[in-house]
Formats: C-alpha cells, structure tokens, sequence
C-alpha cells in the first residue's frame, strides 16, 4: 500500500467498524428464488447458454478467507451459468503472488488490485495483459454510474482499464471538535488557525470539561502528524494545489502552506495543546485518548466511524456532542476539502477475453449485478437481487433492529463473499444515508452534520488522480516518510523551521524533482487541470 493510501487508510481503519452494509453489496437482474436456484425450468437444455469456466485471483485481509467451496460459489454457479473458481491470498502476500502469476502468463480472467497506482499495474498495462473496456461501460446500468473523474484515473493512453470499486467522493475525513467544550468555555467555532489554536490552547488550559483538573488538551494526534488537520485544499499536504515558480503543479507536503502549518503545530505542541509524545502514539492510541475524553479535536466524516468508541465517549461524558469544523477560507479565497478519487481498487480483465466474446459478456454481466446499489429500504428480503447477494435472509444475514446483520465472511454463505467487486456504485454519496446507521445518537447526529457540511461545500478535484507517474509510483512512498521524519522533528524543535528550504530541496534530490516534472508532463499531455466542484 503507498503513502497516500496509508495516511488515508490509518484514519479510516482506527475508526472505522465494518461499514459493508452502507449502501449494500450487489447489482440487479432478476435474482433465483430465497433457496439460491439458478436458471429457469422451462429452459431446453440443448437450447441452454454454454456454461463457463471463470477464474480469479483477488486478495482479502487475514481471517476472511470464505472457503473454496461455499453456499456463496453454489449461488453464483447456478445464477450465471458458470463454474466459478476463485482463488484468495492474503493481501500481505498478494503482490507478491500476482507477479508470480502474471510472469508465469497464466493470468486468470479475473484480477483485483487495491490500487492502480502500484508501479507494476503500468508495467502490466503497457504489455497488454488487461482488456480496455471504454465500449462497454454505458452498456451496463451499474457501470454507467461511473463518474468521469474516475474513468480519467484509470485511463493510460485514452484506454480505460478496469472497474474501480466504489468510495465515496467527498466525504474525507476531516477535523470535528468537541461543541460542548466550546460551550463551556464560552467560545465560537473556530474559523481560522489563529482562532483554532486560541481554542486548542484554551482546551489544554482552562477545563473545558469542568472536572477541576488539569487532564485535557486540544488536538488529538499519533504519528506520521495524523491527523493533519488540514482545514482545506488550500492545505491538504496530499494535494497537487499549489504551483511553483515555474507554474509546475507541487505535492502539499513541500508547499509553503504545509510550512506554516508544521509551524502551527509547532506551537500548539510547544503549549501543551497537542497530544504528548504523538510521535510514538499509534492510531489506536489516538483514538482511545478522543474518545476517554482527554482531547477536543480530531476527525471523523459521514461514514466508517466506531460505535463502540463513541459509547466509549458517552460513557465517561454522557453530556458531549461533536461537530465538524467548517473549512476555513484560505487566502487564495478557496474554501473547501478535497475530494477523494472516488474509487479505492480496480477488478481487471484477462485481455484474452477479447477472443472469448460470450465468455466476457457473462463475466461483466456477474459484474454489473455484483455493483448494483440498494438503498437502505431496499436491503431487505423483500429485494429479492439484495436478498440474494447477501445469501438469503436467515441465512446469509439477518435483520436485527431495522439493521442488516451479515455473516461473516470465512463461513461462505453469501455471493458477496466470493465476488470480486461486490461495492455498490451509489448513484450519490448522500443516497448511501451512512448517518442512519449508527446506533449512537451522538455518532448519528455528527455524520448528518457532516453530510449536510460536504452538501454545502465545493470539493477540489486533485488532478494527480488523473496522470501516472513512474518515479511517483516507486518513490512517493519514501519521499513522504522522509518528510513525515524531518517535519516531526521541525515540530518537535529538534530541527529548525527556517531550515525547510533546504528540507524541501533534499526531497527533491531523493527523486520529487523528477516526480514533479513527469508528473506535469502527464497532466499537460492529457490536458488536466485541478479544479473546484
């Protein structure tokens, strides 16, 4: 996984719990009956389609391996017409095994990748293994749902390759505080960092939790400066924002408003307002301090937060109540977060399916059903295609409470389980309703406010999601750990913020001179531009 996913996905592993159900798990055609029957009686058998063989390789996480020959294999077998063979490996080892299979040229019909930005998926595409597939993306209701933005991504050379499996757009995680600290303290929501950091201070010195001790702080932080806290595209170190004096597009992380922010962060460590130590604090670590209560600001977004950690909160504080920090206006005059790229994963093609055109058809037709979005008074056994996908009500899953409760993975007895994108396409980031699903109000009543706040707010589309980059491939990684490293110890004031000139000019004698100019050059060629939305 690169440093992009990392950062991202740290935030949204601690806090998340499984958020599988938000949205569904599968595509529509009609769907056999309750009992997972496939085709039709009335068929003459001589007149039947031809039954396929159809064979993947895709990774899941350490103890979700379904078994290789489940209830959910037998569903899709009698469904589609075919003998499904998939194959699992744990994503720790996956890549490695992906290349072992794609250099033994026995690639299966199938494949996913967890992300297109893997250095050997251009590799790949640039010798012709995967099958492009701009002509059939409009010829299936699921994956015309598609965005523009997201085929760009996973476009080389005007071919798009791959299905990307469904995130959400614009719900990034972003800052929220605690409104009942501001209350109590008789202070505004913070606007800018000066205002935030007045708060954040007052955090750490003034008991805003009126126990009468001297036991909280402001921002809630753990290492690689996560969160960032950035209140805007304007200072996302993630985004290509800004430009240099050449008007070359550069990565946040070595902008100027990433030095001012380091700055800040400076200070408020400097002042006792930001967690101890944050350097050595795991992400769980980080989590466990907001929601004992010790904290007043962190992040959190319309989904993949943790019920049990916000009972956690309630428990030790029943009178708290969280918000999301507005974006705050930069001094271009932009306002607004950034965008995510809309997609998080790909399922790629065999290119020998294009001498096997009946063959491709069924497998896109799996696809488009397995990608089919049900709203949440959908996901129910009255659905017959979600009851299906989800392996039969009392079987697959079970409703408790109005809530969709699935079993897991390892037992195999859902389609889900075995199909390689089985993620929704939601027609929009509001109709997957995640605010609906939490079961503690005070976790509900803040993923509404942040779904109404990213309703109300432009999104910056980042336009390094569009381009491929060589050097960026193999050496973003590093170059971000070293800077994660050198901005810590800036932070920390065992480097001195006037040295980030020269900081800046290390990291572009490791490679990021080189990233900078491939990647301009890819965005001028294919004529992209960041731009607000």
């Amino acid at each position: 996984m690169n440093m992009r996913k990392m950062a991202f996905a740290a935030g949204i592993a601690a806090l998340s719990v499984s958020v599988a159900a938000c949205g569904s798990d599968t595509t529509g055609k009609t769907s056999p009956s309750p009992s997972g029957g496939g085709q039709s009686a009335s068929v003459n058998p001589s007149e039947a389609p031809k039954k396929f063989t159809i064979t993947t390789l895709d990774y899941r996480y350490a103890g979700a391996l379904p078994p290789a020959n489940g209830r959910g294999i037998e569903m899709i077998n009698q469904k589609f017409n075919i003998n499904y063979k998939p194959q699992f490996v744990i994503v720790t080892d996956y890549l490695q095994k992906l290349s072992a299979t794609v250099a033994s040229g026995e690639l299966p019909d199938v494949i996913t990748l967890n992300s297109h930005q893997d250095p050997q998926y251009l590799k790949w595409v640039k010798q012709g293994a995967f099958l492009p597939l701009n002509d059939v993306l409009d010829k299936y209701e699921s994956f015309k749902l598609i965005p523009e933005n997201v085929r760009k991504a996973v476009t080389i050379d005007g071919k798009i390759y791959g299905l990307p499996a469904y995130f959400p757009l614009n719900y990034q995680l972003s800052p929220m505080i605690r409104q009942d600290w501001l209350d109590n303290l008789g202070l505004k929501m913070p606007t800018s960092y000066e205002e935030l950091k007045e708060v954040a201070i007052a955090f750490a010195t003034k008991d805003p939790d009126k126990n009468g001790k001297n036991d909280t702080y402001g921002l809630a932080m753990s290492q690689y400066i996560n969160p960032p806290f950035g209140m805007g595209a304007y200072w996302d170190f993630l985004a290509w924002y800004h430009k240099d004096k050449e008007g070359n597009y550069i990565p946040g992380i070595i902008s100027e408003a990433r030095k001012e922010q380091i700055t800040w962060l400076a200070d408020l460590y400097k002042k006792g307002a930001a967690t101890p130590d944050f350097a050595v604090m795991n992400w769980g670590q980080t989590n466990k301090e907001f929601y004992g209560g010790k904290a007043g600001i962190f992040i959190g977004g319309p989904r993949g937060m943790s019920d049990t950690f916000a009972q956690g909160l309630v428990d030790v504080a029943p009178g708290a109540k969280l918000v999301p920090i507005p974006p705050f206006k930069a001094p271009d005059g932009s306002q607004g977060f950034t965008a995510h790229q809309g997609f998080y994963g790909i399922t790629l093609f065999n290119a020998k399916l294009a001498q096997e055109p009946e063959k491709l058809k069924r497998i896109l037709e799996m696809h488009d059903f397995s990608m089919k979005f049900y709203s949440l008074e959908q996901q129910n056994a009255g659905n017959k295609d979600f009851d299906w996908i989800t392996g039969n009500e009392g079987q697959g899953y079970k409703v408790e409470n109005g809530a969709v409760k699935k079993e897991s993975a390892e037992k195999g007895l859902k389609p889900a389980d075995y199909l390689p994108n089985a993620v929704p396409w939601a027609p929009s980031d509001q109709a997957n309703a995640y605010s609906k699903m939490y079961k503690v109000p005070v976790l509900a009543e803040l993923a509404a406010k942040y779904e109404k706040m990213h309703a109300d707010t432009k999104h910056y589309f980042n336009p390094v999601n569009a381009v491929f980059s060589e050097t960026r491939l193999t050496k973003e990684d590093e170059l971000t750990m070293y800077m994660y490293e050198e901005q810590t110890k800036m932070i920390y004031g065992q480097r001195p913020i006037s040295d980030w000139d020269n900081l800046v000019k290390e990291w572009k004698s490791k490679g990021g001179e080189q990233m900078i100019k491939e990647v301009n050059d890819a965005l001028k060629a294919a004529n992209v531009k960041g731009e607000w939305k």
